[in-house]
C-alpha cells in the first residue's frame, strides 16, 4: 500500500503534506448559551488578536458569519515551529489568551504539525470534540 502512495522506508517518490489545524472559537454567553455575536452583544469589527511574544503584532484571522455561524478562525499557527501567546480582545476587553507550542516535522515523506501544548487561559471553555471548535464561555 505504501508503494502505491509513493512512500516507503527507502525513498520517497512523492511527498505528502498535512497542513496545520485551524483554530476556531465561538464566544458564548456562559449563562444563556447564546453566541455573543449572533445576539449582537459583540461586533466582529471590534475583534483584535495580537501575539504577546511578537511585540503584540496583529495576527490574521477570519470571522465566519455565513449561516449565522459567527466564529473566529485563526489559520496561521503551526506552518512552522513556533510558540505563540495570542491575546483575543473584543472592543478592548480581554476575552481570553491562547498559548500554543507548535512543532513542524518531516517524517516518512510527510510534513505535519505536532502541538506540544495548547492552553487557553483567562476564560472557561469547552472543546467540541466533533467539530474541533473551542467554545469560550463569557459571563
Amino acid at each position: 500500500v505504501f508503494n502505491l502512495l509513493g512512500c516507503n522506508d527507502e525513498e520517497c517518490n512523492e511527498s505528502c503534506f498535512t497542513p496545520p489545524n485551524n483554530f476556531a472559537f465561538e464566544i458564548i454567553d456562559k449563562n444563556s448559551g447564546e453566541n455573543l455575536f449572533t445576539n449582537e452583544t459583540y461586533n466582529p469589527a471590534d475583534i483584535s488578536i495580537t501575539d504577546a511574544l511578537n511585540n503584540n503584532e496583529p495576527v490574521a484571522f477570519q470571522f465566519i458569519s455565513e449561516n449565522n455561524i459567527n466564529r473566529i478562525q485563526v489559520g496561521s499557527i503551526g506552518w512552522e515551529t513556533e510558540i505563540v501567546d495570542l491575546k483575543f480582545e473584543i472592543a478592548d476587553e480581554r476575552i481570553f489568551n491562547l498559548y500554543i507550542d507548535a512543532e513542524r516535522l518531516d517524517g516518512d515523506c510527510c510534513s505535519f504539525t505536532r502541538y506540544n501544548e495548547i492552553t487557553i487561559s483567562e476564560a472557561e471553555y469547552e472543546l467540541d470534540s466533533q467539530t474541533g471548535v473551542y467554545k469560550i464561555l463569557v459571563e
